[in-house]
């Protein structure tokens, strides 16, 4: 994932050293309880996380406020959550042993192997973060304690299993869990085995990563019931139009996209200049809370929810509302992402491109709100996390029309040209950005 493979290495279970040849089913078949153990576990720590984080927001954003006789999503109590938020986020990394992991700008949707010291730490920073209301996704952080869990557990409970396999199978387990499917991981696994060189045919190389996505995906399935379909009006056999906006959608969310990327660098060194979490995250969450008051309450929070409140009411704001709102949360992505709040950045991207898509749809009533938002949200994901399966995947399940998928992969090679080869929203250890 991102610039780092996630396929199996040398150590890996792999078919003998020719391009034609399978692996023996006695070769794959010790691979498969562990692998199902790694999804079953990994999806319950990313659905265990998200519903203590759901708890508390309810609390935060409801009974609370309502007992303190401030409005829910008043200014005031936007600030004054936001800034607690970091405010505790900060004490976490301050005081907690292992100061809830690195730098979050440095990590993209591959992990390192953290220590199991580390992981309550961070699980703790992630729960405090979605319940807050900062523009993050879990997706980042839950990968990470899976990983290190995994890597932990697996070195310990069968210490000839190859140690290189248990951060791609908790990788795989986790996309599978956090999107409902395997097929999220299978795509993302496959990217990254393209163009390294490998024994066997390919579904030798992802039988086992594609086991514990699977065992993720349908223990998410089974408890928690996810869905990304957004419930927009079903589009009919595609026109020239349909895919003239989707060109045009698609290209003008990268280029917002990109936008943010080439500012992260100065904005995360800005919040560096602070030097102390405990200094970084509040004023973070000052800036947050400001933009939420610019914004309102939909463009806090991880935005998956709140993106399909937009799409239940295409109707329901105007083309100057879906673009600011649009505008404010990728800067709330930004300013969350920079002063060290721990989460991802898919599930916010989707909201930005959403609400992008559905101010062309305002703008001009001829695009059809599904072609707007599956390839707004396509073109911004695209800018953001530089994984195109995972794009391409996304921005078709938001819409259930058989249609839209020709126009998403014509739409994406105009957008991929814009992102390609330019700088990521991802920082190496020294601040530039990894390309």
């Amino acid at each position: 994932m991102g610039q780092e493979p996630v396929g199996q290495d040398t150590d890996a279970p792999q078919a003998p050293p020719t391009a034609s040849s399978t692996a023996p089913a006695r070769a794959l078949l010790p691979f498969i309880l562990p692998a199902a153990a790694v999804g079953v576990v990994a999806s319950l720590v990313f659905v265990g996380v998200s519903a203590a984080a759901e708890k508390l927001q309810q609390v935060l954003w409801g009974p609370l406020p309502d007992a303190l006789g401030v409005g829910r999503y008043s200014v005031p109590w936007m600030f004054a959550v936001l800034i607690a938020t970091g405010l505790a986020v900060g004490l976490v990394v301050w005081k907690v042993p292992g100061h809830a992991g690195p730098d979050p700008a440095t990590l993209g949707l591959n992990a390192p192997v953290m220590a199991p010291a580390v992981l309550p730490g961070l699980v703790l920073a992630t729960g405090l973060m979605l319940a807050g209301g900062p523009s993050l996704g879990p997706e980042n952080p839950i990968i990470a304690v899976n990983v290190g869990l995994a890597a932990w557990l697996g070195a310990r409970l069968l210490p000839r299993t190859p140690g290189a396999l248990w951060p791609v199978l908790a990788e795989a387990a986790t996309i599978g869990a956090l999107f409902g499917t395997p097929v999220a991981a299978a795509l993302v696994i496959s990217e990254a085995l393209a163009g390294r060189p490998m024994r066997g045919r390919l579904w030798d190389n992802v039988f086992a990563p594609l086991t514990a996505g699977t065992c993720g995906a349908m223990t998410t399935t089974l408890v928690a019931h996810p869905t990304f379909d957004l419930g927009l009006p079903p589009m009919g056999h595609p026109d020239a139009k349909d895919l003239l906006a989707a060109l045009v959608i698609a290209s003008a969310a990268a280029v917002l996209g990109m936008c943010a990327v080439y500012a992260f660098p100065y904005v995360h060194t800005a919040f560096r200049r602070l030097r102390h979490p405990m200094l970084m995250l509040p004023a973070g969450g000052a800036v947050l809370g400001a933009l939420g008051a610019l914004g309102g309450h939909l463009t806090l929070f991880k935005g998956l929810s709140e993106v399909g409140e937009l799409a239940r009411r295409p109707e329901g704001w105007s083309a100057g509302q879906f673009a600011a709102m649009a505008v404010v949360k990728l800067a709330a992505l930004l300013v969350a992402a920079s002063c060290g709040f721990r989460g991802g950045r898919i599930f916010p991207a989707v909201f930005i491109g959403a609400a992008l898509g559905l101010c062309a749809h305002a703008l001009v009533p001829a695009v059809h709100p599904a072609v707007g938002v599956a390839t707004g949200a396509l073109g911004m994901l695209l800018a953001v996390t530089r994984q195109a399966w995972v794009s391409l995947f996304t921005a078709a399940v938001l819409a259930a029309s058989p249609g839209l998928l020709a126009l998403l992969c014509v739409a994406s090679l105009p957008a991929w040209l814009l992102v390609t080869g330019r700088a990521q929203m991802q920082l190496r250890a020294d601040g530039s950005p990894v390309r």
